[in-house]
């Protein structure tokens, strides 16, 4: 029910406070988050006030808040990807055990990259992906394995929605799809970081859509042929874990 001049309800204003903080800017003074999530500022103050009461946010002493604790917990303990995580965690341990550079699951969310777990050794190379963090389908193997093995719609829909990715491929994005598909794994060198390599394999359905990615990042260089049988084994543990299995 709406019950402010501008129409939006207590939770519109609620999430927008939320959706305010990212990865750049975990913590945010009540008057940034007050002009990020367009409130008037007492009514900034007022929600602020009352999430950080009930553990939704956290108060620093520098007067900033960032999201609090109960916010993680609930969070964490009932997340609609918990399932596919712990059921991949193993397989993923058993990657890095190989590799020992990082190795991350992901899935596909609102066509970005939403990556669910992690795991790195401290002499890895550089790595953009994080848990919790979205990247471009286009920038990253975990995407494009996954892309490859999407319905053809929304493969179509990707690529009119992108029309200026096109040149970064050979054959353009419809024909790097293609080949991976073919080929069963993904590959990508440098497309975030120089000296770089991203390598993933579909998790795979039943009826051979892709419902996640399993990947590697490792030093442009590295031989492929062991890394792709590891991940692909990888993946079709998974895929049996999570009922997705021949």
């Amino acid at each position: 029910m709406a019950n402010s001049p501008t129409g939006d309800s207590v939770l519109d204003r609620v999430l927008r406070i939320l959706e305010a903080f990212d990865a750049s800017t975990p913590t945010l003074t009540v008057g940034a988050l007050a002009r990020r999530a367009d409130l008037p500022q007492a009514t900034a103050y007022r929600i602020v006030d009352d999430m950080t009461r009930r553990g939704f946010l956290d108060r620093q002493p520098t007067g900033e808040v960032r999201p609090g604790l109960r916010l993680w917990e609930l969070v964490t303990r009932c997340y609609p990807a918990r399932d596919l995580r712990d059921a991949a965690l193993p397989f993923i341990q058993d990657v890095q055990s190989v590799v020992h550079q990082h190795t991350q699951l992901a899935v596909l969310q609102d066509d970005e990259v939403l990556v669910l777990e992690r795991l790195s050794s401290p002499a890895s190379v550089i790595n953009q992906a994080s848990v919790a963090n979205r990247l471009p389908v286009h920038d990253t193997s975990l995407g494009m394995s996954m892309l490859a093995f999407s319905p053809s719609h929304s493969q179509a829909r990707y690529s009119r929605e992108h029309p200026d990715i096109d040149d970064r491929f050979d054959g353009g994005l419809r024909g790097a799809l293609a080949e991976i598909r073919t080929r069963g794994y993904a590959f990508l060198d440098g497309a975030l970081d120089e000296g770089t390599t991203g390598i993933a394999v579909p998790v795979l359905d039943r009826s051979k859509q892709a419902v996640a990615s399993i990947g590697v990042v490792v030093p442009t260089g590295t031989r492929r042929h062991t890394i792709v049988a590891v991940l692909s084994a990888a993946a079709r543990g998974i895929a049996r874990a999570t009922g997705n299995g021949p």
